[in-house]
């Protein structure tokens, strides 16, 4: 304990960053019964308005909780991770304009910001406790911000509900209607409800249910929520055992923790527990992809957080993510346009040195053509112009600096989180094939 002690103060302490030890009150209660339940859900194609995607499709892990591409395929893809293609017979309009993020910790109770522009955040003012894009018509009962989180890809037609007319929920998603009878929402519920399976589970879990309430879609997505958290809760790492006392890092990532939360200013950003201020940055990242347009828009621009907020002084800022299990989460960005973390870490020490150099080998992009350009922005001087001038001014790292903190992001894994504490199950409700 002692050595331990000293060696903190030796590697960053003195800066008043390195952050305590996590404990069971940093996370909420879960019923290991309702994470079982959404265990199942999250792994059911009944989900998608095709019946052909689950939420693990783009959240594997097999890839860390996420999908081992820089820009994904949902509705109109065939396969899993790396190996995911577009489907000849039902291509995708277009890429999932945002890598796939990691899920790992969601379930702290810090966590109060989702997605990679924070468009839906804890809000105790509104009725529903949420800030969503739905705003008024967000309805009651989401026991969460995660919960709420994770019901939302269900929408999108490039993720799980499917292209116009394809199926009932992608023609309700299309005529705006998400909650009440017949909308989305509604439709997604009904399908569970209608398996006997379910409805023996929900019963066992919700006493609501079993006392004659319909499913509602809330409960599909608190029990998705709860699975969520209890299976990829991450603090049992070498980082969190040397927090508590228990171990020493290996010198390299000694000397590596010593530049993340001094000289080399990490821990600006990514300080606290779980390494993130849960805030906006524009990181000067590589634009790839179909960006954030609406369908009507040609434009390939994605603005970030100035996407929620209007505030032309958010444009370009993306959210802190943490960094629990980040050398396994790759590739990494916003647009996942590094599959290198060390080049990436090279870029993100430094964003203000441009985008002239980024080598474009770098994205995993299966192939998709006849959709937008992949490399519209990147290929603009005005775009990248506009990224550059909103990006921080860092300072370089040398390769022994990226070296050491490659070491101690290392760290940062957690063998139980990353294998999962349930797993994937052999079998769903359902009967749909399962993503393995």
């Amino acid at each position: 304990m002692r050595l331990a002690l000293i060696l903190l103060m030796w590697t960053g302490a003195a800066f008043g960053q390195t952050p305590k030890a996590v404990t069971d009150a940093d996370y909420g209660a879960v019923s290991e019964a309702e994470a079982r339940l959404g265990q199942l859900l999250f792994y059911d194609p009944i989900l998608s308005g095709n019946r052909n995607i689950s939420c693990a499709t783009c959240h594997h892990p097999r890839f860390a909780t996420s999908d081992g591409l820089s820009l994904g395929f949902g509705e109109g893809g065939i396969g899993l991770g790396p190996d995911r293609r577009a489907d000849p017979a039902n291509r995708p309009e277009q890429r999932i304009p945002r890598n796939a993020p990691a899920l790992f910790n969601l379930g702290a109770r810090e966590f109060t910001v989702m997605f990679h522009d924070g468009r839906i955040e804890a809000d105790p003012t509104r009725p529903s406790g949420l800030r969503t894009p739905l705003e008024d018509e967000m309805v009651v009962g989401f026991a969460s911000v995660l919960s709420a989180q994770t019901m939302f890809p269900v929408l999108s037609p490039d993720e799980m509900a499917g292209h116009y007319q394809e199926n009932d929920v992608s023609t309700a998603v299309r005529e705006g209607l998400i909650t009440g009878t017949g909308g989305a929402w509604s439709i997604i519920a009904d399908r569970v409800s209608a398996i006997p399976a379910y409805r023996e589970a929900f019963a066992s879990v919700y006493p609501e249910v079993a006392g004659g309430r319909d499913i509602a879609f809330t409960d599909i997505s608190n029990a998705i929520a709860a699975f969520i958290a209890f299976e990829w809760r991450a603090d049992a790492s070498p980082f969190d055992a040397m927090l508590r006392g228990e171990a020493v890092l290996p010198p390299t990532a000694q000397a590596g923790m010593g530049l993340f939360y001094g000289a080399a200013a990490c821990a600006d950003c990514h300080s606290g527990s779980f390494q993130t201020d849960h805030s906006f940055h524009a990181m000067g990242e590589p634009q790839i992809g179909p960006g954030k347009a609406e369908r009507f828009e040609r434009h390939s621009r994605d603005v970030g957080r100035m996407r929620v907020t209007n505030r032309a002084e958010d444009a370009y800022a993306f959210r802190t993510p943490s960094l629990r299990n980040v050398a396994h989460t790759g590739p990494w960005g916003h647009s996942g346009a590094w599959r290198d973390l060390g080049t990436f870490l090279r870029h993100h020490a430094d964003p203000s040195s441009g985008l002239g150099g980024y080598d474009r080998a770098q994205a995993v992009l299966p192939d998709l053509t006849g959709t937008k350009h992949d490399w519209a922005i990147l290929d603009s001087d005005e775009e990248a112009a506009l990224i550059e001038a909103a990006a921080f001014k860092g300072r370089p790292l040398s390769d022994g600096d990226i070296a050491a903190i490659l070491a101690f992001l290392e760290t940062l894994s957690d063998p139980v989180a990353l294998e999962g504490r349930l797993g994937v199950p052999d079998a769903v409700p359902s009967g749909l094939p399962v993503d393995r």
